[in-house]
């Protein structure tokens, strides 16, 4: 039976990534809505799309008709940024909490299930070795430490929605994500919430690379196209296996584990096999900064976020392809070896450096004339940016970037050196 999904914030991260692999392999309709559009350009002309340019804390009627409409209601919309967390937190409440608690109502009112994106920072201060859905204790830090605003938002909106869930007989799903990354992640050219589109714009821009408090801060990252995976699969829900759960949505220690000084030291190591950058990479430095000094005195970290994902493989089931996951054992689970996470970075790096930046690629198309014999490093990185580009779209309707045999010479000649 086709679903009718509303997702808000769907101009974001996990929403547009969600709704060109709902378009590419299902029969769904996509209500959505958010202030901008420019990450769904692709999406807009499709008949199962329907865009609504408008804001959460305005358009209330449009939204409330909307819940009433459709069978799966995805509340993406968030501020998801560390800096604001610390200089403005009571923004981060009104939003994460308090406008989302009113569509929670609403799917309460009319008996709507509820896909809610909690977050991995719930786990705050926890010391277990993996974060358990159900048994893990949720440690924030003390009042002053204001950038616990984020986690604490979002985690009195899960125990609301348990507790729905438990006296009223909400359908709910709550999945906590692990560091999802990928293109489209932020803007690189402003930087970035997230650490990976960070150090991007700042090697772009020629600024060093600054470690808060040493970058001894462990994660376990996770593709988006993989997370997005595990989404359908819980948006499906097949035989209800999803109903009332709490979901981790990651991958497993340690395959998929850095610390934010190694991802600063493959990113640079990285740059440097694309020869319009090679020379730009060689001149950022690794620097160490406090926690205080770059986002002020209201920021605490954990050291580690691992998640279990235990309970993820029998809801989820997250299948894999011959180039990025594997299956292990009889456990459906995901496994990213180095070599394969190097390549993923790329990937990003691919999508954000040569196919985003106006940075020093604007224009840059018309820079291949045939009088040229000899092109310049600028002319080859823009050839290569056009094979991408045309290349076939893949199943998400992304130009199969790592399918353009010439285009991804690069990738292969860095895959060898990983594998040796």
């Amino acid at each position: 039976m086709s679903k009718k999904v509303l997702i808000i914030g769907i101009n974001g991260f996990i929403g547009s990534t969600l709704s060109d692999m709902i378009l590419a392999k299902t029969d769904w309709e996509i209500y959505g809505m958010d202030l901008y559009s420019d990450k769904i350009n692709a999406c807009l002309q499709h008949p199962r799309f329907h865009f609504f340019e408008g804001d959460l804390t305005i358009h209330h009627d449009w939204i409330k008709y909307h819940i009433k409409k459709c069978d799966v209601i995805l509340p993406l919309a968030a501020i998801a940024t560390p800096s604001t967390y610390v200089n403005d937190p009571l923004k981060v409440f009104k939003l994460d909490f308090e406008a989302n608690l009113e569509i929670i109502k609403h799917a309460v009112n009319f008996k709507k299930r509820v896909i809610f994106p909690s977050t991995s920072e719930v786990y705050g201060m926890c010391q277990d070795e993996f974060f358990d859905e159900e048994q893990s204790h949720l440690i924030l830090g003390p009042i002053s430490k204001q950038r616990w605003i984020y986690s604490c938002s979002k985690q009195l909106l899960d125990r609301v929605i348990y507790a729905y869930g438990i006296h009223e007989g909400l359908n709910y799903t709550i999945f906590r994500p692990f560091n999802f990354y990928g293109p489209r992640l932020d803007d690189i050219n402003k930087g970035g919430s997230r650490v990976l589109t960070q150090f991007i714009s700042n090697i772009l821009h020629g600024k060093n690379l600054e470690l808060v408090d040493g970058g001894e801060q462990r994660r376990c990252f996770c593709y988006i196209d993989d997370s997005v995976e595990a989404l359908i699969r819980i948006i499906e829900n097949k035989d209800d296996k999803a109903n009332q759960q709490i979901i981790n949505i990651g991958n497993p220690y340690p395959d998929s584990e850095a610390s934010i000084r190694e991802l600063a030291e493959k990113l640079l190591r990285a740059f440097s096999h694309f020869p319009s950058y090679a020379d730009l990479a060689k001149k950022i430095n690794i620097i160490h900064t406090t926690s205080e000094q770059y986002y002020g005195k209201g920021y605490q970290d954990m050291t580690t976020r691992r998640p279990s994902i235990k309970k993820s493989r029998i809801p989820v089931r997250l299948e894999t392809d011959g180039n990025i996951r594997r299956w292990i054992s009889q456990n459906t689970t995901i496994l990213l070896s180095e070599s394969i996470m190097h390549i993923r970075i790329l990937h990003a790096i691919v999508w954000s450096a040569l196919s985003l930046s106006t940075l020093q690629l604007s224009g840059c198309a018309n820079a291949i004339s045939p009088q040229n014999t000899a092109p310049t490093h600028e002319a080859q990185c823009a050839a290569m940016r056009t094979q991408i580009l045309q290349s076939p779209l893949n199943e998400n309707n992304h130009p199969s970037a790592i399918a353009s045999r010439d285009a991804m010479e690069t990738y292969q000649q860095y895959h060898d050196e990983c594998e040796t």
